[in-house]
């Protein structure tokens, strides 16, 4: 199985850039989908984006052209950049793993906190 760890997250001005990383344990890994989501307080937890085995991409329509999901296979890794933060998208942001072709992720980290100030 997958266990995962995300870091990054901090206090950043709008406008500002963070990276987040998540380093995923698992002989398999290379071989999981892998993606991110946040939770905002009295919010539900939403979708961001997500980067298949593959490299194929989607990401939610609130960040597109802002925010970047990659992977480092040789390093057990998923990045995502977050570029022209804004105010609404502070959250804990949690990372996840799923083996194909599931549905649902499986393995998820314990959060990571992003505050963007306006």
């Amino acid at each position: 199985q997958v266990h995962v760890v995300e870091s990054g997250g901090g206090l950043v001005q709008a406008g500002g850039s963070l990276r987040l990383s998540c380093v995923a344990s698992g002989r398999t890994f290379s071989r999981y989908d892998m993606g991110w989501f946040r939770q905002a307080p009295g919010n539900e937890r939403d979708f961001v984006a997500t980067i298949t085995w593959a490299g194929s991409t989607r990401y939610a329509d609130s960040v597109k052209g802002r925010f970047t999901i990659s992977r480092d296979n040789a390093k057990n890794t998923v990045y995502l950049q977050m570029n022209s933060l804004k105010p609404e998208d502070t959250a804990v942001y949690y990372c996840a793993a799923r083996n194909p072709p599931g549905a649902g992720y499986d393995y998820w980290g314990q959060g990571t906190q992003v505050t963007v100030s306006s």
